[in-house]
């Protein structure tokens, strides 16, 4: 459990801790840095508050026990390679907040069945869903 009052997750915060399993995010946190939860193999759980408007390149990268993840509202990107290789990921869901998914954002999900891409998405950078094999994308596109 990360304690109330702390505002962001520092960089490389918790990577490689194998045996961490979840985590419940305070509605404190507004900000996830960089590699916060890399490798973290063991996580299968994360609970992300709407208050985080930030999660950074890498936070997630290589978290191959999660299964699903709901991002927040507030947070209007996704950034490079952060759900990199979590083969374990079934299903994401992207808000309509969300203007740019960075890339290798997704790259190696082999897990990811559907996705369905929100209508403020402006941009996906390049290999944003490379290796993907299983996942079948809905755009619901700007009108």
């Amino acid at each position: 459990m990360i304690p109330s009052g702390v505002t962001k997750i520092g960089d490389s915060a918790f990577k490689g801790s194998t045996g961490l399993t979840s985590v419940t995010i305070p509605d404190s946190v507004t900000n996830i840095g960089g590699g916060a939860f890399s490798g973290c193999t063991g996580l299968t759980s994360v609970t992300i508050p709407d208050s985080v408007t930030e999660i950074e390149s890498s936070a997630f990268k290589g978290c191959i026990g999660l299964t699903s993840m709901t991002i927040p509202d507030r947070i209007t990107s996704i950034g490079s390679s952060v759900f990199e290789g979590c083969t374990g990921l079934t299903s994401v869901t992207i808000p309509d907040s969300i203007t740019s998914i960075g890339i290798y954002a997704f790259k190696d999900c082999i897990g990811l069945t559907s996705m369905t891409i929100g209508k403020g998405v402006t941009s996906i950078g390049r290999y944003a869903f490379t290796k993907c094999t299983n996942l079948t994308l809905t755009f619901e596109g700007r009108t």
